[in-house]
């Protein structure tokens, strides 16, 4: 009798790791536009901890989205700072997220 050859496990298919990895490589790109702005003008960054000081979320999370990223992101802060967590779905499924965190103080 010889041994087998078959795995135990069964065929891997790839292409949800695929569509992963291209759905967080744009979260990567949208996340370094917002950085890019924070580290380009502190004007910007003084708003935005102004609004979040008042707990004018939808402030924040309006000038978040008007560095132009379209991927749907978390926004939450505290006096010590801010956390953004970029999130994406492929199928309909929660497929990956990448988090920031920020000090701010």
């Amino acid at each position: 009798m010889q041994p087998s050859n078959r795995s135990p496990y069964p065929p891997v298919d790839p292409e949800l790791l695929y569509e992963s990895a291209n759905q967080s490589s744009k979260l990567m790109k949208e996340a370094s536009m917002v950085l890019d702005k924070l580290a380009s003008s502190k004007e910007f960054g003084a708003r935005l901890m102004d609004v979040a000081q008042q707990s004018r979320t939808d402030e924040v999370e309006r000038l978040i989205h008007s560095v132009g990223i379209t991927s749907d992101v978390e926004v939450t802060y505290n006096p010590d700072g801010l956390e953004l967590v970029f999130k994406s779905k492929v199928k309909n499924m929660d497929c990956c997220k990448l988090s920031i965190s920020l000090r701010w103080r």
